[in-house]
């Protein structure tokens, strides 16, 4: 389980289940858990303003210096 925040003010955005080792390039919208983030059209905002992501239907697409994360992969 992940917990990504803003990078801004490092609120928190998602808690996000990852699987795998990669990068966190985009989050499976099945798999996010718990949402605290702000959405403006496809546009996925933290709550001070900043863009975290760009929403692509089943997917986010998540801006890489937006963001940090906190927490464990799942390898699979």
């Amino acid at each position: 389980m992940l917990t990504i925040k803003c990078s801004r003010c490092r609120k928190k955005v998602f808690k996000y289940h990852k699987i795998g080792k990669g990068r966190v390039l985009h989050c499976w919208k099945d798999r996010i858990i718990k949402d605290f983030s702000v959405r403006d059209g496809t546009r996925v905002l933290c709550s001070c303003g900043n863009l975290i992501g760009t929403d692509k239907g089943s997917r986010i697409s998540m801006k890489q210096n937006a963001f940090t994360f906190r927490g464990t992969k799942t390898h699979k």
